[in-house]
């Protein structure tokens, strides 16, 4: 799919690969995370516009580029995508950061929105919605809903590992949305699951079952 970007970087993989280990404990699992986050996000940010300004060297008088127009706002889908948060703040730390709360309930595999948190000029913001696990897509697809209505255009998602299900349903959904991932999977089983995957994210990445 044209709105689709698979990471193909040798870092990615290998550090992909640590992540489905199911021996890889809550530490390590945390900062894969985080890195393969800062990875990704290189990739999602590549169009930010850049702005002309003149700075001083040691040496002389140059011009130079600075981020301008559209401001960034990083929206993880709670739990499991605050565990990428971190990671792109760190490359750009000026970015805003809002929360969308959504479980998915067992029987019908749909999303239930119970937490929205965004700043106040969405409208005006570059948003990335992050969540390491692209599994059935429907969380996915609700948040960018929320966001929308919200006035929000300009969406990007990020996930580290996406099912074919999860990507056709977003893509389907909202062909306007750009989604990055490190790698599609197989399949989901019949508990909507990514197979092979790495499990639960949230669990892995705070310790809990």
């Amino acid at each position: 799919m044209k709105n689709l970007t698979v990471m193909t970087h040798p870092l990615i993989q290998h550090k992909i690969s640590i992540l489905r280990d199911k021996s890889t404990g809550c530490k390590q699992f945390r900062e894969l995370i985080e890195e393969i986050s800062i990875l990704i996000a290189y990739e999602a940010t590549r169009d930010l516009p850049l702005s002309d300004i003149e700075v001083e060297t040691p040496m002389c008088k140059t011009n130079a580029k600075t981020l301008g127009g559209k401001k960034l706002t990083v929206i993880p889908i709670l739990r499991a995508g605050l565990g990428m948060v971190s990671g792109i703040l760190s490359l750009i730390p000026s970015a805003k950061v809002g929360h969308i709360g959504l479980y998915r309930d067992h029987e019908t595999l749909e999303p239930v929105e119970y937490y929205l948190k965004l700043p106040a000029d969405i409208a005006k913001r570059q948003v990335i919605i992050v969540d390491p696990m692209l599994a059935t897509g429907g969380s996915a697809a609700a948040a960018v809903d929320f966001v929308k209505k919200q006035g929000a255009t300009d969406i990007k998602i990020m996930s580290i590992i996406a099912a074919p299900e999860g990507v056709d349903c977003v893509c389907t959904q909202h062909p306007d949305v750009k989604v990055y991932c490190g790698v599609v999977d197989e399949k989901l089983n019949e508990n909507g699951y990514i197979v092979p995957g790495l499990g639960d994210a949230g669990d892995r990445i705070f310790g809990t079952k």
